[in-house]
């Protein structure tokens, strides 16, 4: 099993000076190694096509090529789990002010409340992160959600990792779903709803 993880927006809470709204981490959930390759070549092959470069993000990719990409992933067998966090409702006064605890305990949260899909899973984070941060997640994750789910863990650049590519850019999809006023906010979550992608979306409270 290999899992990806993404999220989208920031930890911090200072809403009227740009922190983001809400906090979304996702995970992109593949039960068959085969499929994953699978998907890693067809965006190689979708990259070189389009002429995309460096990478697909959401944030800078348009809209033409944001169907295109998840026309071709959907095709594929994976499946989708995410945590959704309004900021304006969290009252712990440490998811607050610890941006590391903020972003380790929702991680967390999400890996634990999985309906027990997750088994001696292959982890995969966007980011670099300093080693004592990754070595610090680790041990929390591990310690938080049973030894048995986790097999290997590792951050991962995704200039350097399609399928962590293929993670913020459904992270994206679902974040933008709740940007109501953007002009077809749900458009790409609606393409991965109706290919059956979309196993559970948790608005945390």
């Amino acid at each position: 099993m290999l899992v990806l993880i993404d999220e989208s927006g920031c930890p911090g809470f200072k809403l009227t000076k740009g922190s983001t709204p809400y906090f979304i981490v996702g995970m992109i959930i593949f039960k068959d190694f085969t499929q994953a390759e699978n998907v890693s070549k067809s965006i190689t092959a979708l990259r070189q096509t389009l002429r995309v470069n460096p990478e697909f993000k959401f944030s800078k990719t348009h809209p033409s090529i944001k169907d295109k990409f998840f026309d071709e992933v959907c095709q594929y067998d994976f499946e989708v789990r995410a945590l959704v966090v309004d900021k304006s409702k969290i009252y712990s006064q440490m998811l607050r002010n610890d941006t590391d605890y903020f972003y380790n305990y929702f991680v967390k949260t999400l890996m634990k409340y999985d309906d027990d899909v997750l088994q001696d899973a292959s982890i995969k984070i966007d980011g670099s992160g300093d080693k004592e941060f990754k070595n610090a997640l680790n041990t929390y994750l591990r310690k938080s959600i049973g030894e048995h789910k986790i097999k290997k863990f590792k951050f991962i650049d995704s200039k350097k990792d399609n399928l962590i590519q293929m993670a913020d850019m459904v992270v994206g999809a679902i974040a933008r779903s709740y940007s109501e006023t953007r002009k077809d906010s749900s458009r790409w979550l609606d393409v991965l709803r109706r290919n059956g992608k979309i196993k559970n979306i948790w608005d945390f409270k």
